[in-house]
């Protein structure tokens, strides 16, 4: 595979903000993302990316907008970059199907973490207090049980190169106040069980998600950001999760094969990352555009929406 990677946009627009995968730009009263090809594990960011990763992350962002009504009302003003403005048009060969004009909101300071399954940090909490962000689940379970019901477990918002922090549902209302964190509970909940129905359909598990919601000058809670992309969620497939042994995981479709490589080496998970060998970055961008095709049923050069 030819390593054509989008690690900096570098358009010549005034930047807000530049994350671990997402440049973003100020057009006004509009906010420009990009979604690059960079890849971060473990909170740390490579010098290598995965091709077509940011392509990946956005086709799947509109499928799932346009698929679900639990979405709306979502932050999209168009995803054509010839309807961005010349310097965004100018490039919009490269850019196309990487970028998204939004609504500028006043994000709400908390990360929507809903989950199907006992895993990752969950079970981290789970075996050490018997709880998971203040919810008390039955003893005896785990890693990889499913919960009889979706549990919503918010967390702060960490500035890059921080943790994000578990919180309980009560830390959330001391947050942004009740009103809105029951909105931000039930929508994320609606979602992720709109969401994992559909994903089944697939012979696919939605195992766990995270979403960000802003707010509009006139207080409508809207949902912004990435929606149920392989990195801001977890999937596996279903044959495979039915004859995995319980207590343990099978293999999920993001960067898994990153971090499980990284967990062989001599690292301490601090900058600078290791270079990751060729054979990696093919086969992680193998997980994301199988995802893809098993989601949405095509590729991402065919069926994608237009958005204007």
């Amino acid at each position: 595979m030819t390593h054509n990677l989008l690690l900096n946009s570098d358009l010549d627009l005034p930047v807000i903000s530049r994350g671990k995968v997402r440049d973003n730009y100020d057009l006004g009263d509009k906010i420009l993302l990009v979604a690059s090809d960079r890849l971060s594990a473990f909170d740390v960011v490579f010098k290598e990316g995965i091709p077509d990763k940011g392509r990946v992350l956005t086709h799947v962002s509109l499928f799932w907008v346009d698929k679900l009504a639990a979405c709306k009302p979502y932050h999209l003003v168009t995803a054509n970059a010839a309807d961005m403005g010349p310097k965004v048009a100018a490039r919009a060969a490269e850019l196309n199907g990487r970028v998204m004009l939004a609504e500028k909101l006043e994000m709400i300071p908390v990360e929507c973490v809903v989950r199907g399954h006992l895993v990752g940090s969950g079970w981290k909490d789970y075996k050490a207090t018997g709880k998971v962000c203040g919810h008390d689940l039955p003893a005896g379970m785990q890693q990889g049980d499913r919960f009889d019901e979706p549990l919503f477990t918010p967390s702060t918002k960490a500035d890059m190169g921080d943790h994000d922090e578990n919180i309980s549902f009560e830390r959330a209302v001391e947050l942004v106040g009740s009103d809105i964190a029951r909105e931000l509970r039930d929508r994320s909940i609606s979602i992720f069980k709109e969401a994992a129905a559909y994903a089944r359909e697939r012979s696919l598990i939605l195992v766990d998600t995270k979403f960000e919601f802003g707010r509009r000058a006139d207080g409508t809670v809207v949902l912004a950001d990435e929606v149920l992309t392989p990195d801001s969620s977890r999937y596996w497939d279903l044959a495979e999760a039915e004859a995995t042994e319980r207590g343990k995981t099978p293999p999920s479709f993001d960067k898994q094969v990153v971090r499980d490589y990284l967990e062989t080496l001599n690292w301490n998970k601090q900058p600078p990352p290791p270079s990751l060998p060729t054979a990696i970055i093919d086969k992680t961008a193998g997980r994301y555009h199988e995802l893809v095709e098993r989601l949405t049923g095509s590729g991402l050069t065919s069926g994608r929406p237009d958005h204007r």
